[in-house]
């Protein structure tokens, strides 16, 4: 009966999803390409990280980016490219912490796709980003305070996507399907 179920949802999903991608937003350490990743492999449909493929995209690291460019030549790159990706779609796309702070790449994914806020506290988030030193924006002193500004400036525009899902610490899979049943009952409305 549970398998039943899944495979009606995962239809289903699929079905909302047939013109549009599903894109994850949220801060690093949030879960969006570990997620993303299980969604994609459970509808079948090809997942891709925007990060990198801005990485690919520019031959180097998004540290190097940051580095040798600057922020707002990364913010360039990654909005024409995530715009790229959705007209390309449908597909799961896992974007960077900052993406969906642009109105053009909001716009996009209005336009191409469904938003879904991976949200998460900052403690969560901490013991995540904590197990790797490769955020460009944490290579700070005080990367926790760094991380409660983030949340500052950026949770009230990731509160415009079109679902939120609380990111804590449970399996993937409980994720996933909250993601899925609430993808599945907003098309309800």
């Amino acid at each position: 009966m549970q398998q039943i179920q899944t495979k009606k949802l995962d239809q289903k999903v699929k079905a909302i999803l047939s013109e549009k991608s599903l894109v994850l937003v949220g801060l690093m350490g949030a879960g969006k390409s570990a997620i993303g990743r299980r969604i994609a492999s459970r509808l079948q449909m090809k997942f891709l990280d925007a990060d990198t493929e801005i990485e690919t995209a520019a031959g180097q690291s998004i540290s190097d980016i940051f580095a040798t460019h600057g922020e707002a030549y990364f913010r360039d790159r990654e909005e024409k490219i995530i715009e790229r990706l959705l007209i390309d779609g449908p597909l799961i796309l896992a974007t960077g912490g900052g993406a969906f702070m642009s109105s053009v790449t909001r716009n996009n994914i209005k336009t191409h796709g469904v938003s879904v806020w991976l949200r998460a506290e900052l403690d969560v988030l901490m013991e995540r980003v904590g197990r790797r030193d490769h955020r460009p924006l944490l290579q700070t002193s005080n990367p926790t305070a760094v991380m409660q500004k983030l949340i500052d400036e950026r949770y009230p525009i990731y509160s415009q996507s079109d679902i939120t899902v609380e990111s804590r610490d449970v399996a993937h899979e409980v994720i996933v399907q909250e993601i899925l049943k609430a993808i599945a009952n907003q098309s309800q409305h």
